[in-house]
């Protein structure tokens, strides 16, 4: 079973930049699987925010982060990053990492991902 652990949240402000990584264990790989990075701010529902497909990977970005914001695999074979550029105020939130099962394609719903990390934190201040 896949465990995540997110790392790189912090306080910016306004126009700065964070990565954040997410850690995966208790596989081999994560091949054949969606990442995925979601946020939740206060009083606010969970939002998809970018997914990739590792076989091939394939991206999916909300609309508000498109051009600002990158998914990707680092070097390492379990590890998937978010790069936040242009950071806003709005994008203040818990920001957790997703996998779905194996073989489970990218769609945003949370219930399409099997497991996630605890979160990590991102606060923009303007």
């Amino acid at each position: 079973q896949v465990q995540l652990m997110e790392s790189g949240g912090g306080s910016v402000q306004t126009g700065g930049s964070l990565r954040l990584s997410c850690a995966a264990s208790g596989v081999t790989t994560i091949s054949k699987r969606c990442i995925g990075w979601f946020r939740q701010a206060p009083g606010k529902e969970r939002e998809g925010v970018a997914l990739i497909y590792t076989d091939g990977g394939s991206t999916l970005y909300i609309n508000s982060v498109k051009g600002r914001f990158t998914i990707g695999q680092d070097n390492g074979p379990n590890m998937v990053y978010l790069q936040m550029n242009s950071l806003k105020p709005e994008d203040t939130a818990m920001y957790y990492c997703a996998a779905t099962q194996f073989a489970i394609g990218c769609s945003w719903p949370p219930s399409n991902f099997a497991a996630w990390g605890q979160g990590t934190q991102v606060a923009v201040s303007s």
